[in-house]
């Protein structure tokens, strides 16, 4: 549940980031060079807003970490090449390092952290602490009676063992119907 909450704040944040400030949004998005920036950067504020909550939520979790995961390897291969060989158009680190492998390994923190959660997420599940899992189980009290019912009708060969009592088929139907 932790590490689903850090997850989805953090994207609920960085999404509303991205329509309260320019260089955030539409801004960085242009100076990266990505396709229809304005675009793109409503898509990518208003799933991180959306999927950030569902994540808080616990609702669809697995799902909502597939794109996640994709974003974030696009966020990374947009700009860590470029900040390696020192090409960035977005500005430079505020303090060394600035370029190569040391500014890419202290830059790509906030994006390894993210799909790392994220893949924990889409491996182990949303926990129980989740709207998944409160869904799950009444799904579940329904299959239990389904298979209640089931293990209680009738042979079909149209003769009831002495034990059944005074059974019939629609009892399946009654427990089926709670």
């Amino acid at each position: 549940m932790v590490i689903r909450m850090m997850a989805g704040a953090v994207f609920f944040w960085e999404g509303i980031l991205k329509f309260v400030y320019a260089n955030q949004g539409v801004g960085r998005f242009t100076k990266l060079g990505l396709p229809f920036p304005v675009f793109t950067a409503n898509f990518v504020g208003g799933l991180e807003i959306v999927g950030g909550v569902l994540l808080i939520l616990g609702l669809g979790t697995r799902l909502i970490t597939i794109p996640f995961i994709i974003e974030m390897l696009v966020a990374i291969l947009s700009t860590k090449p470029r900040l390696f060989l020192g090409t960035l158009p977005l500005p430079p680190p505020p303090v060394p390092p600035q370029v190569g492998i040391w500014a890419v390994l202290h830059e790509v923190r906030s994006e390894y952290a993210q799909i790392m959660s994220c893949i924990f997420l889409l491996i182990s599940g949303p926990g129980p602490w989740s709207l998944d899992a409160s869904l799950l189980s009444g799904e579940a009290g329904k299959r239990d009676s389904l298979v209640e019912a089931t293990a209680r009708r009738p042979p079909l060969t149209g003769r009831r063992p002495p034990e059944a009592g005074e059974e019939s088929w629609s009892d399946a139907r009654r427990v089926l119907s709670r």
